[in-house]
């Protein structure tokens, strides 16, 4: 057995240690999400916490670690009598890779056995490993949405729940839940975030004494893993007895009117979402408590729950940073510590105060236009100007706010990624029809597994009232649901689109698109093309925050090369063919159609934009021009890539879902 790298050797990372160790304390904290880039020592840190936990007692031969002191009444394996035989090993981590079927997460009913002798015959999965130990996740963001609802949901509730058919297993699984991911590979949904109970943003010391100290111990380990772990042992064996002291003090800790309503306030005025965050920092603030050994709850324990577990629920949009004002927090810490003093003098039991303000000063409302980012004309402007291929390199101009925007699908059924955009065959969804299974049977469709058992029941001697069925009997259900796509942008900066209002809108129209993209989980990349060539911004990742930045910051001007940011594209789309070919794509191009500079590039733009048509793949062209006098440009290249073309108004409009599938049915017809 591997011997892992000692917890208390992790240099640096004080907050990823201390919220790790929290939980370790307090399971009811609710687990710990651990974000940063890569090679920050994250499953290091995680890998190293499990040897530090105490060792469990379990009811000898339960697959399902059942307490014999208390062993769980609905147990598959019970019941079990206590006293009984029992035995103690070391808590367990378990890891759940991102690839894990449903089954293996949950366990497995083996419904050929259930509906043929009537038995619960129940394989256990990764939730029953993990039972009073460790389940960690690294890249928690990549793992499917309904895999993180069921994990999520088992550690909310306690227990895991198995039903397939009418058949229902549930068994217990209490466990300490960690996920690491790197933001550049693409968020978490904001309600997936808020059910993880403390987060920590790491990042790589920049200082190059600490940076050295990293390197030296873990050449050390590499070298002799067991003398370093050795070296380490004392170290370890106090923060383990720390770990035990701890959870003996928990119970007594007490946490007074004046921290519960510090914690109250905290909440409220950074305004976050529901009441889970004041119970996490409740939880935190006791934990942390008693991790010091005291059994009183302190404003500094409620000032370090807050940035344990604030961040990640403050996100009012998917572009904003996560994190906290730290000024802000001190600040209303500071205006409630005294409120019990002031309560006992003016000896009024009201919470807020005389006149239900409770002594609190009025909001500063600030500027009244603050907040607004829109781009505004200048005095003046009475008109856009077109930049005929001039070199002059304009600023960038902010976003317009982002909008809502009406579906985009790409026609037909695909197979990829499960999401929310177009319609796939996956896993989970409506059933559609029945198939013989390929490989392990996961959906059971039973009316079409009892139709095709049914003819022969005589020539299988059936005598009773069950039903012989044979695994060739068995049907599996053929679910549509909806997939997410590779939405690629590829997005005009030439002079023409650089006139101020307009790029403003282009910004804030392909913003909102991003935006969608998000809550829809697809992938996304950016293709810009001005003056003489085009340019891959942002290739192929779930990362929307990353295209939203590149996307502010993107520079204008100079000529139109259309053709060459098609080309781009196409070869963008050709590589990732290669890499999820799945994944079906959707390419938006922001344009107002025009193509300057080099012989002939219309015809070429034409040419390049027919590969799009040959290959399929689906297409829309939001239309960017303006003005009096319209060349209807944009719609002549939705026609050459076998698409749609809408303007930025019509993004707003009722549907535009079914304008890539009316368009290329047209197509079709015509061909």
């Amino acid at each position: 057995m591997t011997t892992p790298f000692p917890f208390t050797a992790v240099v640096g990372q004080d907050d990823l240690r201390l919220a790790l160790l929290l939980n370790a304390v307090s399971p009811a904290v609710g687990g710990v999400l651990v974000r940063g880039e890569k090679g920050t020592a994250k499953s290091t840190a995680v890998r190293a916490l499990s040897v530090l936990l105490p060792t469990v007692d379990v009811v000898a031969g339960c697959r399902f670690s059942c307490d014999p002191a208390a062993p769980d009444p609905a147990c598959p394996d019970g019941p079990h009598n206590p006293p009984g035989a029992f035995e103690s090993r070391p808590a367990r981590m378990v890891e759940l890779p991102v690839g894990a079927s449903e089954d293996r997460l949950v366990g497995a009913l083996d419904i050929e056995r259930a509906l043929a002798e009537g038995v619960k015959a129940f394989e256990p999965g990764l939730l029953a490993d993990a039972h009073r130990g460790i389940l960690y996740v690294d890249e928690v963001n990549l793992l499917h949405d309904h895999l993180v609802d069921l994990l999520l949901d088992a550690a909310a509730m306690g227990a895991s729940y198995v039903e397939r058919e009418g058949v229902s297993v549930r068994h217990a699984a209490k466990f300490l839940l960690v996920g690491t991911m790197n933001p550049e590979e693409g968020e978490l949904r904001p309600q997936l975030l808020d059910r993880f109970g403390l987060t920590v943003e790491v990042a790589a010391s920049r200082e190059p004494d600490q940076r050295v100290e990293v390197v030296r111990r873990r050449l050390a380990y590499d070298d002799d893993p067991a003398g370093f772990a050795t070296r380490w042992a004392g170290e370890e064996a106090a923060v383990r007895q720390r770990i035990v002291a701890a959870r003996a003090l928990l119970p007594s800790v007490r946490l007074g009117d004046g921290a519960l309503r510090q914690i109250a306030a905290t909440c409220a005025a950074f305004e976050v979402d529901g009441m889970r965050a004041d119970i996490v920092m409740a939880r935190t603030a006791t934990a942390l408590a008693a991790w010091a050994g005291r059994t009183e709850v302190l404003a500094e324990d409620v000032r370090q729950a807050a940035l344990l577990a604030l961040p990640h629920r403050r996100r009012r949009n998917p572009f904003d940073a996560p994190g906290l004002d730290e000024d802000k927090l001190d600040q209303t810490l500071e205006e409630f510590s005294g409120e019990s003093e002031s309560e006992s003098e003016d000896d009024d039991p009201d919470p807020d105060g005389p006149g239900g303000g409770g002594g609190r000063p009025a909001p500063d409302d600030g500027d009244p236009q603050g907040g607004d980012t829109g781009a505004r004309p200048e005095a003046g402007e009475d008109g856009e100007p077109q930049a005929s291929g001039g070199s002059g390199e304009q600023a960038p101009t902010r976003s317009a706010e982002p909008f809502r925007t009406k579906v985009l699908t790409v026609p037909g059924i695909g197979a990829g990624a499960a999401g929310r955009r177009s319609r796939a065959r996956t896993e989970h969804g409506r059933t559609t029809g029945a198939r013989r299974p390929r490989g392990a049977l996961t959906k059971l469709h039973l009316a079409a597994t009892v139709q095709a058992a049914a003819p022969h029941q005589r020539a299988r001697g059936r005598s009773g009232p069950g039903l012989v069925v044979r695994r060739d009997d068995l049907r599996q259900a053929t679910r549509e649901g909806r997939e997410g796509n590779l939405v690629l942008f590829l997005v005009d900066a030439s002079g023409s689109m650089a006139a101020r209002q307009r790029m403003s809108a282009v910004k804030g129209a392909v913003l909102s698109l991003l935006l969608d993209a998000y809550q829809r989980r697809d992938k996304v990349g950016l293709v810009t093309f001005r003056g003489a060539a085009a340019e891959v911004a942002l290739p192929p990742t779930s990362s929307v925050d990353a295209a939203a930045a590149r996307l502010e910051a993107l520079p204008t001007g100079g000529r139109t090369p259309l053709a060459a940011g098609l080309l781009k594209a196409h070869d963008v789309l050709r590589v990732e063919r290669l890499r999820d070919p799945a994944r079906r794509a959707l390419v938006v191009v922001v344009t107002d159609g025009r193509a300057t500079g080099g012989p002939e590039p219309v015809a070429l733009a034409g040419r390049a934009a027919r590969l799009f048509a040959a290959d399929g793949v689906a297409s829309v062209v939001v239309d960017c021009e303006s003005g009096p006098v319209r060349l209807g440009l944009a719609g002549q290249l939705a026609g050459e890539l076998g698409g749609a073309a809408v303007t930025l108004d019509e993004l707003r409009a009722d549907s535009i879902a079914g304008l890539v599938k009316d368009v290329q049915s047209r197509s079709r017809r015509a061909a």
